[in-house]
């Protein structure tokens, strides 16, 4: 099954509407959707390296509009929802405090969350949420997530024969170290 899903990925990859089909996973990734434009972007640049730079370009692009998206539902949300919520049990003092801490340091916590594995929707929504300015959060959105992407690219760019190899020969290795890395950062999340 995961050989059929890999191969599928790869046929997607060189399909005339692989650059669509990226443009929405990391459109929906910066926001709500679980899986990150990486498993789409890369067998797409190993496919076809001398667009490596479009891709990465519309990875940016698409997942730091996408980005917009989630702060737009942290901060129009949490006042129609969250806030009163809060208020009624009594912690609308420690959300003032805690928005004050997140935003002392969320240059820090949208460029850290843009480049790793780290979940990036959890960030932008609460972004929105803490009111980050919101110039702050798109020129930091565009640095982190342009330098994941474009870093990401030069090296399957680069080194694309040998790294497509690796992945072919052990694919359930590479798959298991994803799926660690995915759930260590859902970890991270709810318990750090």
């Amino acid at each position: 099954m995961l050989r059929s899903l890999y191969d599928w990925t790869i046929s997607l990859a060189t399909s005339p509407y692989a650059l669509w089909a990226l443009a929405i996973v990391a459109f929906i990734e910066s926001s709500v959707f679980p899986i990150p434009p990486d498993v789409l972007m890369i067998p797409m640049v190993l496919a076809t390296p001398r667009k490596a730079w479009l891709i990465a370009g519309i990875a940016t692009v698409s997942s730091v509009l996408g980005g917009l998206l989630g702060y737009a539902i942290g901060a129009l949300l949490f006042d129609s929802v969250g806030q009163p919520i809060l208020t009624a049990l009594g912690k609308g003092d420690a959300m003032a405090e805690f928005n004050t801490r997140f935003n002392d340091f969320g240059f820090w916590a949208v460029l850290g969350a843009g480049i790793t594995p780290f979940p990036f929707k959890v960030i932008t929504i609460m972004s929105g949420w803490t009111g980050m300015p919101l110039a702050t959060f798109v020129v930091t959105s565009i640095i982190a997530r342009g330098l994941r992407f474009f870093i990401v690219a030069g090296l399957l760019w680069k080194f694309g024969a040998p790294i497509r190899d690796f992945i072919e020969k052990r694919l359930g290795l590479v798959f298991t170290l994803f799926l660690v890395i995915l759930i260590g950062g859902f970890f991270l999340v709810k318990y750090i």
